[in-house]
């Protein structure tokens, strides 16, 4: 079993700014209660990243905050660098295997039921399969992770319906072992927030 010490964990995060963060989410309730619905969010991605024994590493959208709820003591901080997620994810990945980390896992921070449980089932994955995926169910990922660096973030079109789909399709006609992790939910729009009222009771 790898060690710690070869494990990294990237969360890959946005600024809590109103208007950019949850829009869709903003248009119903308002840009700033779109901001509390995300700050619960990466308080649960935080909880769960914390959980597990690894490095950890936050890449930020826009700024690096030093003064947040990402403490220095337990996760390291980046930014995110690329033309689109795509781009930005794979230089992350990249610049993990570069810095020697022998299993990398990236997760986004929308995703109400993701738990340390199954950020533990990918690093696991990665002992017998070369990438890790875990489905959301509006068509993307939540998760993926890699033993070894392959790009399979060109041409994907982002936040759509297709991303999951079209990646496994890469990964089967290149050959590449991979296993899925159970399919989570995403919080975006304000059905899917009406399914999770412990994160924002939609009701109030």
């Amino acid at each position: 079993m790898m060690s710690n010490e070869t494990r990294r964990l990237m969360i890959f995060i946005k600024n809590s700014i109103p208007g950019k963060v949850k829009t869709r989410l903003g248009k119903h309730i308002g840009y700033d209660k779109a901001v509390e619905v995300y700050r619960v969010l990466l308080d649960i991605t935080k909880k769960a990243a914390l959980a597990v024994a690894c490095q950890r590493v936050v890449y930020y959208g826009d700024f690096i905050n030093r003064e947040d709820l990402w403490t220095a003591k337990d996760f390291d901080k980046k930014l995110q660098k690329g033309a689109d997620l795509g781009e930005r994810m794979n230089n992350a990945f990249k610049t993990a295997f570069d810095e020697n980390y022998r299993r990398v896992v990236i997760i986004g921070s929308d995703c109400p039921e993701i738990t340390e449980e199954h950020i533990h089932e990918a690093f696991e994955a990665l002992e017998k399969n070369e990438v890790v995926i875990g489905p959301a169910a509006d068509g993307g990922y939540y998760l993926l992770g890699m033993k070894n660096h392959y790009n399979v973030f060109e041409n994907k079109e982002w936040s759509t319906a297709s991303v999951l789909q079209d990646t496994l399709r890469e990964l089967q006609e290149k050959k590449i072992s991979h296993k899925t992790l159970k399919v989570l939910s995403d919080l975006d729009t304000i059905e899917e927030l009406k399914q999770f009222p412990e994160v924002y009771d939609t009701s109030t």
